[in-house]
This record gives C-alpha cells, sequence and structure tokens, in this order.
C-alpha cells in the first residue's frame, strides 16, 4: 500500500461519501430540477462523474485531459444508474491510485499550461473539484427545499 493509500485516501473517502449521501434523499424526478440557465441537478451529477473519469486516467497516463470523458447514456435520469456509476468509478480510482508504485508517487502528472503536479496533490485538486460539486448541489438542494444529512450540513452547509 503506498502512501496516498495510507495518508490521504481514509479522509478522501468520506469526501465521497457525501455524494451518496445526496443521492439517498433524491428521486429520479428530482433529477430534472434546474434553476434557470443552468443544467439539471442530474446533468450537474453526470458533470462530476465525467471530471472523476478524467482524474482516473490522469493518475493511469500521468496526463490530464477532459475532453475524452462521456457519462453512460440516461444516468442523469437514474438515481439508480448514478449511484451504480459512482460506485464504480470510485473503486477504479481508489485501483488507481493504489497500483502507484512508490517511483510514481514523486513523478508528476502534466495538467496542462506547464502545471505539473504530484499524484498526491492531484488527489487534493480532485477532492476541491467534488467540494464544488458539493456547493452547487447545495444551491440546488436549497431551493427544492432540501436538506441532505448531517455530515452535508457540518462539512458543507
Amino acid at each position: 500500500m503506498n502512501a496516498i493509500m495510507v495518508q490521504q485516501y481514509p479522509l478522501f473517502r468520506e469526501y465521497q461519501a457525501l455524494r451518496a449521501q445526496l443521492l439517498e434523499i433524491l428521486g429520479d424526478e428530482d433529477l430534472e430540477f434546474s434553476l434557470l440557465g443552468n443544467p439539471s441537478l442530474g446533468e450537474l451529477c453526470c458533470n462530476i462523474g465525467e471530471v472523476q473519469m478524467a482524474y482516473i486516467a490522469s493518475f493511469q497516463t500521468f496526463g490530464m485531459d477532459f475532453s475524452a470523458q462521456h457519462a453512460p447514456a440516461g444516468v442523469a435520469k437514474s438515481i439508480s444508474s448514478l449511484q451504480s456509476w459512482y460506485a464504480r468509478l470510485d473503486a477504479e480510482l481508489e485501483e488507481a491510485v493504489q497500483c502507484l508504485s512508490a517511483e510514481q508517487l514523486t513523478q508528476k502528472i502534466d495538467r496542462g499550461l506547464d502545471f505539473q503536479i504530484t499524484p498526491s496533490t492531484q488527489l487534493e485538486i480532485y477532492k476541491e473539484a467534488l467540494l464544488i460539486f458539493y456547493g452547487k448541489a447545495s444551491v440546488y438542494m436549497n431551493a427544492m427545499g432540501r436538506l441532505p444529512g448531517e455530515q452535508w450540513q457540518y462539512w458543507i452547509a
């Protein structure tokens, strides 16, 4: 087990768990909800999955490319599909990080525009992407009059 898995990943899993808490209070019909001029909540949920796909690939290729990621058809309209997809993505992300050798932990991931970072920092930046997603989702939840669980309220709201 590498240093990221020991030092960062246990807490990182808690950040991932917030997504599951969000989906637990929603129904399929809620995924259609949108705020004027913004994507639907389902599309927002798809977007963070596509972002996660790019991060998974970055740990495998040491390059960052957001353009090649596409959500499975229909996933934006189904809570159960999102839950299954997120579970698969979470397993793929954990495997990609867990497979990194001690030497690879010192290599740089090229994010483009002369921005290169270690895998440890890359995971931290993905955590920040999750927090941004949760902030956006909170706006939708507030507009819908919904509150996710207690952890969400302490960490995000």
